[in-house]
């Protein structure tokens, strides 16, 4: 869960005019930004931050935990979210089979081979999070609304399921499947024309690559609940114990580790004139709330 809701609640419960409207900057910019994350379009994101956070201002002093306040939140803006223009909704139930997502023996060979340093850490900010911003896009939305909610976010699996109402099992399954395909976007991007990994492992490829042996293939499938300390001890050793022999599996785990990192990084703020009137008017109306909440005599 993000830190900020719990600030937010925190500044609420302080009844003061400068500590509401901090507490409503912090919420404008937590909705913003998933909106970004998940819409990719700045127009969809203000829209759904203004919608989501003017219904929210009647419920507001009553949360009395920040991990109730973020499943109402998410859950809010993921349905507005659904509901964008511009979203690729017939894109938005597409499979992708983790044999898409096993990476071809030209591109192994390049990861073990990689000796150069990550051109992501010599990006200035901007340019990062351009690129991100457009990996992220470039993921299917069934898997991109799970990536944001559990790894950029901050929910649990448990209330990731509970946001889009499926199961902790399911969850669990699309964030490993868009782990991955965050790791391949970010990959073709910074890779492609610097080192030639476009050639070694092309983006339209849709051909079958050779089948790695059975126990790279099991470790490829148990990666993010290996990343989240998820397996059991039996499976863990036996993970390590490959890991410790399988080169390939090393080079590619790390991959995978540095991608999740760089998504965890990308946090879209905020800052137009808009946004300030927005939060002006919605202190008026969150004192006028306020004042409609029954008196507890108690």
């Amino acid at each position: 869960m993000s830190p900020k809701l719990e600030q937010a609640l925190e500044l609420i419960r302080e009844d003061r005019p400068e500590a509401v409207d901090e507490a409503l900057a912090l919420l404008q910019n937590t909705v913003y930004s998933f909106s970004m994350k998940v819409c990719g379009h700045p127009e969809d994101a203000e829209d759904t931050m203004q919608e989501v956070l003017v219904k929210l201002l009647p419920y507001l002093p009553k949360f009395d935990s920040p991990q109730a306040l973020s499943v109402w939140l998410y859950k809010v803006a993921r349905n507005r979210c659904l509901m964008n223009r511009r979203g690729t909704k017939n894109n938005r139930n597409r499979h992708v089979s983790l044999d898409k997502l096993m990476p071809s023996p030209g591109e192994l060979e390049f990861l073990m081979n990689l000796q150069e340093p990550d051109p992501e850490t010599n990006l200035l900010r901007e340019e990062r999070d351009a690129r991100l911003h457009q990996a992220i896009q470039r993921i299917p939305p069934l898997y991109r609304m799970t990536l944001v909610l559990h790894d950029m976010e901050g929910l649990s699996t448990a209330q990731v399921a509970e946001v889009t109402g499926v199961r902790e099992g399911t969850v669990r399954v699309r964030l490993h499947r868009a782990r991955l395909l965050l790791r391949q976007q970010i990959a073709r991007l910074s890779h492609s024309s610097t080192f030639g990994l476009e050639r070694l492992h092309p983006v339209s490829a849709g051909k079958p690559q050779p089948r790695r042996p059975r126990r790279c293939r099991e470790m490829f499938a148990s990666l993010s609940d290996y990343l989240d300390g998820l397996v059991d001890d039996k499976r863990c050793r036996e993970m390590e114990k490959h890991l410790n022999d399988c080169k390939p599996c090393v080079a590619f785990l790390d991959s995978l580790k540095s991608a999740v990192a760089q998504g965890r990084t990308y946090e879209p703020k905020c800052d137009s004139d808009r946004a300030g009137q927005l939060r002006r008017d919605l202190a008026r109306k969150y004192q006028a709330a306020l004042v409609a909440l029954p008196v507890d005599h108690n």
